[in-house]
């Protein structure tokens, strides 16, 4: 029998473009579910009960399940591999949609959304270390190419929730983004069949104390605040945008609908040239600053002229969330391996995420106490500005493998 030959070269180019669907499709199903209730809440209201109270907690659930998933995913990819709790959490994502638009009730919806976020919060701590795993040479590229699918998965369910749930009903409306998930399960089984050739198979968990070490380090904590501002200030925003607009500038529903899609697909431009501009210039502190300072503008085009040119200060504080991508790609920039990238990923979004979830409903009940939404949009542009502190911090070049213990 003749010697095998040598493998082809073409064979771990193959399992990488795999794997770069992969993290494609992950990527567009991780904000679906944020975008798409709020601008069909009046019609859910028809079948279900819902307060300002009851719509803030809707809207902290997202990142308060990101923070909870987020301590545990380190210890569970630990235990199982990064694909492998990548597969389950897509499992557990496709039911809870599906769920979400069959809930009968208030406890169902809560239930529902609670296991459709907790898989989305799996997927937002796996996908920086599958990026330095799969592609540890186009780090830069990679976090441009998965944070737009984020983007345009904000962008296009506000779009769609309208019209049709006008067509077929709310329930179809929410539940449809059930099939956009099953999807993306398909390249990483395939990928746990047969794994790509030539990927490094350096462990898949933080080494022992390196999670403690990145929650005691000044860069963890100003890393953590850029990302939990941008957090704050967007979950306000998907679960609040709409019917601030219809009260302050009398934008009607379908209006309210498109401009939040104005707000996500500002998200598109910053995921394509954000992180490829911090990993080529390193101008972190010049970034950070610009995102505050459009922040503080969008803010106060709604606060003093929100019937005027709607459109530019949605746009304005749409691109403040910038910070998020910036976030993301600062994880691998100021990481020396995979095992760091998952502590300090684990960390960032664990503790932000807790930080963020207060957001929605903190404005939910700001806007019932004060009977406006003066005092709400001025905590939001107030909440923007230790992000300027925290840029001066993870400007500087360091890693948090080489921090003191």
């Amino acid at each position: 029998m003749a010697p095998a030959g040598p493998p082809s070269p073409r064979a771990p180019w193959r399992g990488r473009l795999l794997a770069l669907l992969g993290i494609v499709l992950v990527a567009f199903n991780l904000r679906t579910a944020v975008a798409a209730l709020s601008p069909v809440l009046g019609r859910v209201a028809e079948d279900i009960a819902l307060s300002p109270a009851f719509i803030g907690f809707l809207g902290m659930l997202p990142p308060l399940c990101y923070a909870a998933f987020g301590i545990l995913t380190p210890l569970v990819a630990r235990r199982f591999g990064l694909e492998r709790t990548l597969v389950a959490s897509l499992v557990l994502l496709t039911a809870g949609l599906a769920w979400r638009g069959l809930a009968a009730d208030g406890v169902q919806l809560v239930v529902a959304s609670v296991a459709t976020f907790a898989a989305m919060g799996v997927g937002n701590v796996l996908l920086p270390p599958l990026v330095k795993r799969y592609f540890p040479a186009r780090i830069g590229l990679m976090t441009t190419v998965y944070v737009t699918a984020m983007s345009v998965s904000t962008l296009v369910p506000p779009l769609l929730a309208e019209p049709v749930a006008e067509a077929a009903g709310w329930r179809v409306s929410v539940g449809e983004w059930a099939v956009v998930a099953a999807v993306a399960l398909v390249p990483w089984a395939l990928l746990l069949a047969r794994p790509a050739a030539g990927v490094d198979s350096q462990p898949e968990e933080p080494q022992p104390g390196l999670l403690a070490r990145a929650a005691r380090s000044p860069l963890g904590w100003a890393l953590l605040v850029v990302f939990a501002v941008a957090g704050f200030n967007a979950y306000s925003a998907f679960a609040w945008l709409p019917e601030i607009l219809h009260d302050i500038a009398g934008t009607a529903p379908a209006e309210s609908g498109a401009l939040l899609s104005l707000y996500a697909a500002m998200g598109i431009p910053a995921g394509l040239f954000v992180p490829v501009l911090a990993v080529r210039f390193g101008r972190i502190r010049l970034l950070v600053w610009f995102a505050v300072l459009v922040f503080v503008c969008g803010y106060l085009g709604l606060l003093l002229a929100p019937g005027q040119a709607s459109w530019l200060w949605v746009a304005l504080v749409g691109c403040g969330p910038m910070l998020f991508p910036l976030s993301l790609v600062l994880i691998n920039l100021r990481t020396r391996s995979h095992e760091g990238a998952v502590a300090l990923s684990g960390f960032v979004q664990s503790a932000g995420y807790l930080v963020v979830a207060v957001g929605p409903l903190v404005v939910g009940l700001l806007h019932e106490a004060s009977g406006g939404w003066t005092w709400p949009l001025l905590l939001l542009l107030v909440s923007t500005l230790p992000a300027a502190v925290a840029g001066a911090v993870v400007a500087r070049p360091r890693y948090l493998e080489d921090e003191r213990r």
